[in-house]
């Protein structure tokens, strides 16, 4: 069987598996159903991705870079002050979340059922987080010597906007269900922690 190397039929197939990995997890989603959902026949994903692993750590892979690049590049924000910068990569990191609720509990049941993956997975983004930090951190210690904020570390920060942001997701399903929340009262909800992450973040590093 002759296989075109097909570039939309790839970008399918990564969109079809996002979908199916963050809706069910890695185990109970198959090549087969990746294949279905996609328009294809199996052979095409083993073509692309070999493995359900490969294709796994394909989308993993986007999505950390993804989200370095995309909440923590701020030299498009050089006008801004710290903590203006500081608010941007909150509510960036809760958008992000936000248009990928189920992110956080796959993230942690993956590192969960293979550890080594945190290692192969900083390997392949090479320097990107330690430089974007580098960049951020700078400024945090500018502001500190410059008594504008307390002293505080940035990867207490990170934890802090990490924690918050990631947790309104990892429990959402249960308050759905707990507070019997409509679509308009979770939409209330998600937009007042928000607000109220990025205000406990701010205030948090202010005297």
């Amino acid at each position: 069987m002759e296989i075109k190397n097909d570039l939309s039929m790839e970008q399918t197939i990564l969109e079809v598996a996002e979908k199916l990995f963050l809706e069910k997890g890695f185990t109970l989603t198959s090549t087969t159903e990746i294949a279905r959902v996609a328009g294809c026949n199996q052979a095409l994903v083993h073509y692309y991705f070999r493995t359900k692993d490969n294709l796994f750590n394909t989308i993993f892979e986007q999505k950390f870079k993804l989200f370095f690049q995309g909440v923590f590049e701020t030299k498009n924000l050089e006008k801004l002050t710290f903590q203006e910068k500081l608010k941007y990569i909150v509510e960036s990191h809760f958008d992000l979340l936000r248009s990928n609720p189920r992110m956080p509990t796959l993230i942690l049941n993956e590192f969960s059922r293979q550890p080594e993956q945190i290692k192969a997975l900083r390997e392949k983004l090479h320097s990107l987080p330690e430089r974007l930090f580098a960049e951020m951190n700078e400024e945090l210690q500018t502001e500190i010597d410059n008594c504008r904020i307390r002293n505080i570390n940035w990867i207490d920060l990170i934890f802090s906007m990490i924690s918050l942001n990631a947790t309104m997701f990892i429990m959402m399903p249960v308050i759905e269900i707990v507070l019997e929340l409509d679509d308009a009262q979770k939409e209330l909800m998600i937009q007042h922690r928000r607000t109220e992450n990025v205000d406990f973040i701010l205030k948090s590093i202010r005297y």
